[in-house]
């Protein structure tokens, strides 16, 4: 008995390890060498607390106001602490082993994806991997980096939340309706609603498969016995932040997110302001100035992806990855003539449609391919709902781009006018990528003979990821423009900025052949290793 729960035990405490040594490494300079990470909303965020604090010291006593924000705000909104969530926090504490942050945080996210590829009955070594996948999508450790830690905990507890759903959907009721329950009270706790919200979409999208077999197989008093345990163990995450959600929500009526208290009060301004019955068609053509029930138009689409940036995805630096002045690029210097370097160095390496960026949305070359070939062999129909939700994804995050998509779920989707930045929802497709590619995966392992049984799928795999690339490295200058819309305005209001713009135009081009190559060589060397699998050179 003693053996056997060593060897079910074992390889978990083994990953957990491995989670532990990954996790620390990162962070190796934080924790042993006395370095800090410059987080900017961190510092700003510690400033801002500042006056919270002192009231602390001095009188015992918590302020649920402060002057540092705005000309005066609930402190609540800046760091929510109530007596009611101490239980809670202080598993927060447990869950990340008393790792100290960033490493700890890390950590969470790890753990949190590694449950729910349990949950998806994936092996534990495959399991780990897929974890290391998801957490080492480029975002994550861009928002570490930018101190938006709010939104990276909502982010690692939403994986574990989403195994809670997937348990109970399989009838294991109070395993399932245990962890939802939790990591749901914990996400919710992270108070980064639009995170949240965003995952909407992909329950949405799995409870609707769900239903769907479960009508398919004429067996519907189980879905409705999963979706009572699932209701409950909402309202017990939702109960137990209660003070939270509902400040959060009262507050949001007096902010820039709540109803304009602006009347008309002249009754004929009234009537040719009322609001005609829109088409489809109106709400798809609506200006960037139309009113919202939430922020302007043009403020939530302000940092919109765009449709060509999309290929980060898969090649980085497609738009130049993040914001930064090209002095500190020295290979991209290499090749600029020492009478342009000084204004050079002073251009911007990112050339995208945002007003800037901390980085690319980059989910792994290789990772990428293995998520379109799963597309042919992963057995499981919950794959279509979870491509059809990160699709429109992709959409969304096009903002001003796709326009027309985006005024539709501003007009009548409840609650996305609340919400700026619309680039964010990526995280679904960060979310669906690695969890299809560990899918594929596990079949690959478990039918090597699938690769020549779906001779079609490969191939289609093979052109869209490692054909790409190398179109992109060979031949940049045919696929994308290299200059921003702000610099293509500028060179048109100042034509000697032109003199610039060549130069400028071929580092750029350098940039991205430079990393659509490593993508390229990273594809083929996953390509490499599958081949030797497959023909048992490699267990």
């Amino acid at each position: 008995m003693k053996k056997e729960f060593l060897t079910k035990t074992l390889p978990y405490l083994a990953v957990i390890v491995i989670f532990v040594l990954i996790s620390v490494g990162y962070f190796l300079p934080d924790i042993f060498e006395g370095k800090t990470l410059f987080q900017h909303d961190i510092q700003q965020g510690v400033a801002m607390g500042a006056e919270v604090r002192e009231h602390y010291a001095r009188t015992g006593e918590r302020t649920r106001w402060t002057n540092a924000m705005f000309g005066g705000m609930p402190a609540y909104q800046i760091s929510p602490a109530y007596d009611s969530s101490q239980l809670f926090a202080q598993i927060t504490k447990i869950y990340s082993l008393y790792l100290i942050s960033p490493a700890g945080l890390l950590f969470s996210m790890l753990l949190g994806f590694f449950i729910l590829m349990k949950a998806f009955r994936i092996r534990t070594d495959m399991a780990a991997l897929g974890a290391i996948l998801y957490t080492f999508s480029s975002y994550f450790l861009i928002i570490i980096k930018a101190g938006h830690i709010w939104k990276f905990t909502a982010l690692a507890y939403i994986p574990p939340t989403i195994a809670g759903i997937v348990l109970i959907y399989n009838r294991k009721y109070l395993l399932g309706g245990i962890t939802l329950a939790l990591f749901l009270a914990l996400q919710i706790m992270s108070n980064h609603v639009q995170m949240s919200y965003y995952f909407l979409f992909v329950i949405a999208a799995l409870i609707s498969y769900f239903l769907a077999v479960a009508i398919k197989r004429q067996k519907l008093a189980p879905f409705f016995i999963s979706s009572t345990v699932s209701a409950a163990a909402l309202v017990i995450a939702v109960a137990i932040n209660i003070p939270s959600l509902y400040h959060t929500y009262e507050y949001s009526k007096e902010t820039m997110r709540g109803k304009s208290e602006l009347t008309i009060d002249n009754e004929n301004d009234r009537k040719e302001a009322a609001p005609a019955r829109q088409s489809i068609k109106d709400v798809w053509n609506k200006p960037l100035d139309a009113p919202t029930n939430g922020l302007a138009r043009d403020y939530i689409v302000q940092w919109s992806y765009g449709i060509g940036e999309t290929w980060t995805l898969l090649v980085p630096d497609a738009k130049g990855g993040s914001s930064g002045y090209l002095g500190s690029d020295k290979k991209a210097m290499e090749r600029v003539p020492s009478q342009q370097a000084q204004i050079m160095a002073q251009m911007s390496r990112y050339w995208g449609n945002q007003p800037f960026t901390s980085g690319p949305v980059y989910v792994g070359a290789f990772v990428l391919f293995l998520f379109l070939f799963g597309m042919f062999i992963v057995r499981t129909n919950m794959k279509w709902p979870l491509l059809a939700v990160a699709v429109l994804a992709i959409l969304l995050s096009w903002g001003e781009n796709f326009m027309g998509l985006t005024n539709i779920f501003i007009d009548y989707f409840p609650m996305y006018s609340k919400f700026r930045a619309v680039s964010s929802i990526l995280v679904i497709v960060e979310f669906v990528i690695p969890l299809i590619a560990i899918l594929a995966l596990k079949e690959i392992v478990e039918n090597p003979e699938i690769i020549r049984k779906q001779k079609i799928g490969f191939w289609i795999s093979v052109a869209f990821t490692l054909g790409t690339t190398f179109l992109f490295a060979v031949a940049p200058g045919a696929f994308f423009d290299f200059l921003s819309r702000m610099e293509l305005e500028y060179a048109n209001q100042y034509p000697q900025f032109n003199t610039i713009a060549a130069p400028l135009t071929e580092i750029r081009k350098d940039i991205l052949s430079s990393d659509a190559w490593r993508s390229f060589f990273i594809i083929l060397a996953g390509i490499a290793l599958l081949y030797f699998f497959t023909k048992k050179k490699l267990s």
